[in-house]
């Protein structure tokens, strides 16, 4: 759930950031990653056999070649998108990582629920991004130190 614009002043960040996508069990953990441009993602290699992670993501194109159990390889992401990881050695192994312009985004919990939190006072589009489907944005507006509820019914045929 991220917001699609934000105030300028929210796109100034200095330190890169690092966030981890695992390789357990012949799958990518997390299978949705959320992140701000610039940040470092490390993929270890958590099984005991290699992996070949990369994607061909037009914004965040990159290929880390096979690498063995206990190893780790990072990739800098910086353009926003979204990207879809794979491992050329095992087929099955798919995951998304989301890589956004500003920190206004958060990922859902196992019962749906989210929060995004520091948001300026304004009015914004909120957007869902879900591999299962995609319901409509909808407006909202935030006044300063207030929370707002959105709720969207995710999934084929939703709205």
């Amino acid at each position: 759930v991220y917001l699609e614009a934000a105030p300028r002043g929210a796109f100034e960040r200095t330190d890169p950031g690092r966030s981890l996508m695992n390789q357990p069990n012949e799958t990518f953990g997390p299978h949705l990653l959320a992140i701000t441009t610039g940040t470092i993602v490390d993929f270890p290699n958590g099984d005991p056999f290699f992996h070949n992670v990369f994607s061909l993501s037009k914004a965040n194109r990159f290929d880390l070649g096979r690498y063995p159990s206990g190893k780790q390889k990072s990739v800098q992401f910086t353009q926003p998108g979204i990207v879809r990881v794979f491992c050329e050695i095992h087929s099955h192994m798919n995951a998304f990582i989301l890589v956004f312009s500003h920190p206004f985004f958060a990922v859902t919990d196992d019962e749906g629920r989210y929060s995004i939190v520091g948001v300026p006072g304004g009015t914004y589009t909120l957007t869902v991004w879900s591999e299962i489907g995609r319901p409509a944005p909808r407006k909202v507006t935030v006044g300063d130190g207030e929370t707002v509820e959105a709720n969207f019914q995710v999934g084929r045929g939703a709205s």
